[in-house]
């Protein structure tokens, strides 16, 4: 599979040239089946959504998009997503949603867009799409097998997605506050176990986690244990902090260059082929 990392900013996006080089759109993640085709299923739809359409060569999107939740910064490319706002557009949306209200998923997307807050609500949104709760357990969504797991994270409901594809499995979990800093949340690990690749929260520092706990993010030392407690072949630093400039990004991945396990970054706008 290739992944397309098209926002990796957590909590707000980050303008500047402080910020230019590992990007300021927040998070979404664009999988394609290889990298000789379109990407059929999108993770997320923050403001990096917006990169989206760039893929697709002036096609129209069809495909899937999952959310992780329904947070500002994971849902706000949604409107100015080109490839997916047009007549021949065919949008499948799935969340995770209470259902305790009565609500259908739509509705409960509309509280954040829709007048007076926006000028449109999702179902205005040119093309066919349709909005759909998503519950934990497996899937198949555009030709991959998607594990759906809850995930600890204040403000809502939560899940977390592992992709797979038959060869490569690639495990996404943008946002976790997991109930104790000292204690890995068995749900998470499992869910990444044997993974190629962990996307994982890692918005603060362990220096910063003790003061910022409450807020419901992963530290990037969290997260490293995570992978490295469920086997994963690669850990990639996730959703940075809306403050964290790309020198400070820099020395962040400086403390695991011995890690038991790879560590990266994510970069805006990276490429990562799994085959």
């Amino acid at each position: 599979m290739r992944i397309h990392l098209c926002g990796v900013r957590g909590s707000t996006p980050s303008p500047g040239a402080e910020f230019a080089r590992f990007g300021g759109h927040t998070s979404c993640v664009a999988i394609a089946h290889d990298g000789g085709t379109a990407p059929v299923l999108v993770l997320d739809a923050g403001t990096g959504l917006r990169r989206v359409s760039g893929l697709l060569e002036g096609d129209a999107f069809r495909g899937t998009i999952l959310l992780t939740h329904l947070h500002w910064d994971h849902v706000q490319g949604l409107p100015f997503f080109a490839a997916g706002d047009r007549p021949d557009a065919d949008v499948r949306m799935l969340m995770p949603v209470d259902g305790d209200d009565g609500l259908e998923p739509v509705d409960v997307l509309a509280r954040g867009m829709s007048p007076p807050h926006f000028p449109i609500t999702p179902r205005e949104l040119r093309g066919r799409w349709s909005f759909e709760a998503i519950k934990p357990g497996v899937h198949e969504f555009e030709g991959f097998v998607v594990t759906v797991a809850e995930v600890p994270h204040k403000g809502g409901p939560t899940v977390g997605y592992r992709v797979d594809d038959g060869r490569q499995a690639v495990v996404y979990v943008p946002d976790h506050g997991p109930p104790s800093p000292e204690e890995l949340d068995a749900a998470v690990v499992e869910l990444a176990r044997g993974a190629d690749l962990l996307l994982h929260d890692a918005q603060h520092t362990a220096e910063e986690w003790p003061g910022r706990f409450h807020f419901g993010h992963s530290s990037a030392e969290y997260a490293v244990a995570t992978g490295l407690a469920a086997g994963v072949g690669e850990v990639v630093l996730f959703h940075h902090d809306p403050g964290r400039t790309d020198a400070e990004l820099d020395r962040l991945l400086d403390r695991f260059q011995d890690a038991p396990v790879a560590v990266r970054v994510a970069v805006e706008g990276s490429v990562l082929d799994r085959t």
